[in-house]
């Protein structure tokens, strides 16, 4: 098929490349010129494994471009993909002004019958919105439908070629039959929905996801106090196939692009129909007190972090993207400068990203692992990148001030805390914990 995808962020540029790679001819479209001169000169703009290789593979092909000519793309395709962001405004809800946007410019560049698909997640009612706003540019027919994306970054590339499953919303059957066309290679479970289902399951599943993490992270606090370990409590809990082993993992608590963006806008599209979303509220809540639990657990072991040296590994809000949107890391090194603490963190691919969003301006980047943890007096963990995972212990205590060492993402294991001094803390595993004074576990009578 011809497709043109409109928006070249991790959704648009993953998705057209994959879809070139599956053999159709594939234009890319985005008004930042800077954006497309850099794709067509080979380059990335975003860091995801694999899609560099996709690229050159499929450009050399013939099978895909890059162009900021959005009424030509629109005119040589049969099928147009939005997928432009959706930030959140202020109070939560998601802002579609870029998809009123391209809704506008497809428009008025119409010569023909086209299929507009919506892979941006928007709120329930969006795409009647799109068809109300083509039909004001365009008297040529067209069909709308709502086909959400489910990758993750990092994984992005394999997750769009091996989905867990395709959800198309569409109230056409011609729709129905060139979108299951499309996507049949890829799975066959492939759900077909009315629109605002579609629309829905988006949201939907991202705050379960969001959901089971702030609830693991809860359960990982009682751990605390209980003297439990919350990766067995997790792993036990996993083996139920009611629940499921995936985002069981404590920690900090979720950021991305994704989860919190969503979860908001969820919660504004509740009260706008008067319905108050208590439970999601309180995912919200727990996530973002998750995050200080690194600053109250510094507090408890060396008092005042006034005049202290507190290194940082990971800025990306996970490893093997350099994503840095609502990362867990800018409000632990904001609370960190504020409390006059001076602040030493690396990051091995996402440290110029987080230096543009970053407005704590006395941070320190260090290029090195080693760097940030040099003479600091404690080293914080808070992307669970595999280079930390394989340095020794022992070394990071022979680079470390004082030996205190907050795992925010659990990386290390009993096993590599032999033979060291290291005053260790990790969430919701208290038998692991070193040197960290704890309250006794309850006795229950």
């Amino acid at each position: 098929m011809k497709i043109t995808v409109i928006g070249t962020g991790y959704v648009g540029l993953v998705s057209g490349v994959c879809f070139s790679e599956l053999g159709n001819e594939v234009i890319c479209v985005d008004h930042i010129e800077a954006k497309i001169e850099m794709l067509n000169r080979g380059e990335v703009p975003i860091y995801e494994p694999g899609l560099q290789t996709l690229i050159a593979n499929n450009r050399e092909r013939g099978r895909l471009r890059f162009s900021t000519d959005l009424g030509a793309s629109v005119k040589h395709a049969e099928v147009i993909i939005i997928a432009v962001g959706t930030p959140s405004l202020p109070n939560g809800q998601a802002n579609l002004s870029f998809i009123e946007q391209a809704a506008s410019e497809i428009g008025q560049a119409m010569n023909g019958y086209k299929i507009i698909v919506t892979k941006s997640t928007v709120p329930v009612g969006t795409n009647e919105r799109i068809r109300d706003i083509i039909a004001q540019h365009s008297k040529e027919p067209f069909d709308i439908a709502s086909v959400p994306e489910f990758l993750r970054e990092g994984t992005a590339v394999s997750d769009t070629m091996n989905p867990d499953r395709i959800i198309i919303g569409t109230d056409s059957e011609v729709v129905r039959e060139r979108l299951t066309e499309l996507h049949r290679s890829l799975t066959s479970n492939i759900i077909v929905t009315d629109i605002r289902s579609a629309e829905m399951i988006k949201y939907a599943s991202n705050a379960f996801l969001a959901t089971k993490i702030s609830f693991i992270n809860e359960i990982a606090n009682i751990c605390e106090k209980v003297g439990a370990d919350v990766t067995k409590v997790a792993y036990g809990m996993g083996f139920d196939q009611r629940i499921g082993a995936s985002f069981l993992k404590a920690g900090i608590g979720y950021g991305g692009s994704c989860f919190p963006k969503d979860t908001q806008a969820l919660i504004q599209i509740a009260g706008q129909m008067d319905y108050d979303f208590k439970l999601l509220k309180s995912v919200v809540e727990v996530n973002r007190e998750q995050r200080f639990n690194v600053i109250r657990k510094l507090e408890s072991l060396m008092g005042h972090l006034a005049g202290k040296t507190i290194g940082i590994w990971g800025l990306a809000f996970k490893p093997e993207t350099d994503d840095v949107r609502d990362s867990p890391a800018f409000e632990i090194i904001a609370a960190l400068t504020e409390m006059g603490a001076k602040v030493k963190a690396y990051d091995p691919i996402a440290a110029e990203n987080f230096r543009r969003n970053c407005d704590v301006d006395s941070l320190i980047y260090c290029d090195t692992a080693r760097e940030a943890a040099w003479q600091a007096d404690a080293l914080c963990v808070l992307t669970e990148w595999k280079e930390f995972q394989h340095i020794p212990l022992s070394e990071i205590e022979s680079w470390l001030k004082s030996p205190y060492l907050i795992d925010g993402r659990n990386i290390y294991k009993e096993e590599q805390l032999a033979n060291t001094q290291l005053v260790y803390y990790s969430v919701g595993r208290p038998g692991m914990n070193r040197g960290v004074k704890e309250p006794a576990p309850y006795i229950l009578l």
